[in-house]
């Protein structure tokens, strides 16, 4: 069995509390195979620009809104987020009471610029 690489060891007494653990040990393995520990990149974007939202919510939603929503969600990827804004936030998605499970079983969620459906 080979050394740990020193980067990798480094790598894992940050994200484990405790060094010497099986735990850390078989992360600084696995990131030692894997070519050394995965450095944030210092470049901007690669952020995601899909917009999903219920079926019905797109349905009630004017075309202007819909732009707005769309195109807060493209700057945001364009820029590295993940997320937009939350001045672009819709009312009204989200059901009153309703769960996380909610959402996935029972509503069709669209992409909100195709209208094609998500998460397939």
């Amino acid at each position: 069995m080979g050394k740990i690489s020193p980067a990798c060891k480094a790598a894992a007494k940050r994200k484990y509390k405790v060094w010497p653990s099986a735990y850390a040990s078989g992360y600084g393995v696995r990131c030692t195979k894997a070519g050394g520990p995965k450095m944030k990149s210092a470049t901007k974007g690669g952020g995601t620009t899909k917009v999903c939202l219920p079926a019905a919510k797109v349905k009630s939603m004017s075309s202007s809104e819909k732009a707005s929503v769309v195109n807060a969600k493209k700057s945001a990827g364009q820029s590295g987020k993940r997320q937009r804004s939350s001045k672009s936030n819709v009312k009204g998605a989200r059901k009153k009471g309703a769960t996380l499970r909610d959402w996935f079983q029972k509503e069709n969620w669209v992409n909100v610029s195709t209208g094609k459906e998500c998460g397939k």
